[in-house]
């Protein structure tokens, strides 16, 4: 078990609220609280941190709690269910106050979450919801939102034609709500024969080899005329763009992605890889944080809105996506901070 801990900052945690929140959520009843002058530990349940995106959602998130003076027990699965139920069975037994978990089977990790409640340890899923369970709240991206600029993006350069379809991990419930999304834009083009689905597939485990391999077939069983190819995030989107170069197509078909990556920005600029869905997690890190120390000492929270998971709608903060091509990276991700201007263009 790895963990950090903080000096205490002396910090008084009053309500907080967040722009343009709509709703506000109290649903700590039954759980214990927490003193504003004792310090919150917070165990932290990550799924993996083999993608660039997850290594900073983690160093954010213990920047912003040292700076509120929390405690953090960080513990990472490495992508196994078993090793996540283990480790969050673990910061249970270590006294924790709130459990963020960022769920790799979101349908397995329910049990988890049900763990935590019989102890009164309120549950924040991260990111990615968490299914058929009660968590007290949902902090992430409007994922279904990001599914939509996917779509859009490409459909208004590419209207008709053939696209290949290639989602996430199928354990991740964020993998259907980005389908969902981007099936909402596509839908009406294929209902009228203007684009057709030649290709529909999901990578497990978000594997690049995964979509390398479901990009190969496709571009295989359709002698190569393929137009465009909606790939649900980045490191996926690298694979597809290996089998679209391999056949001298990359850059010829259009292909989307999320997360903004620093090696998808060098593709964008490049004109490989179409476009990405930036997710601002410099403000998603911090707020999630906020929510742990205000649900630990039984807070009122502003929301933005529910979320069905299947079981009860999940009182939710869901933050605004942003589309990013070459035209708008310096406004975006560069102004951000979040990706180097000089790593982006390295090459150009």
């Amino acid at each position: 078990m790895r963990s950090r801990k903080y000096s205490l900052a002396g910090l008084l945690l009053a309500v907080f609220c967040f722009a343009g929140c709509s709703g506000t959520s109290n649903s700590t009843a039954g759980v214990n609280s927490v003193s504003s002058t004792k310090k919150v530990r917070i165990g932290f349940a990550m799924d993996a941190l083999k993608q660039e995106r997850w290594q900073k959602d983690r160093d954010l998130f213990l920047a912003k709690a040292a700076e509120l003076g929390a405690e953090v027990l960080l513990q990472t699965a490495d992508g196994s269910d078993d090793a996540q139920m283990k480790q969050v069975e673990s910061l249970l037994t270590q006294g924790i106050d709130v459990l963020v978990i960022v769920p790799h089977n979101a349908e397995v990790a329910g049990a988890m979450v049900e763990m935590a409640k019989k102890q009164n340890v309120p549950v924040i899923s991260y990111d990615r919801l968490v299914r058929n369970s009660a968590p007290d709240l949902y902090v992430s991206f409007d994922n279904e939102k990001v599914g939509e600029l996917q779509a859009k993006y490409l459909i208004d350069r590419m209207p008709k034609g053939n696209y290949v379809l290639i989602g996430g991990a199928p354990t991740d419930n964020n993998a259907a709500l980005l389908r969902k999304g981007q099936l909402n834009i596509l839908q009406p083009a294929i209902d009228r024969g203007d684009i057709k689905v030649v290709a529909d597939q999901w990578a497990k485990e978000w594997l690049v080899e995964e979509a390398l391999k479901h990009a190969e077939n496709a571009l295989t069983q359709n002698q190569n005329k393929i137009d465009a190819m909606v790939v649900s995030n980045d490191g996926t989107a690298g694979g597809a763009i290996e089998a679209l170069n391999k056949q001298g197509l990359a850059g010829k078909v259009l292909v989307s992605g999320q997360d903004a990556e620093l090696a998808a920005l060098q593709r964008v600029v490049k004109g490989t890889q179409t476009m990405t869905v930036y997710k601002p997690i410099s403000r998603l890190a911090p707020a999630a944080v906020e929510a742990a120390v205000a649900l630990a000492r039984k807070e009122k929270l502003a929301t933005t809105r529910t979320v069905n998971n299947g079981r009860i709608d999940v009182p939710s903060i869901l933050i605004e996506p942003i589309p990013v091509d070459k035209d708008n990276i310096e406004d975006t991700v560069v102004k951000d901070g979040f990706q180097s201007r000089d790593k982006i263009y390295k090459d150009q």
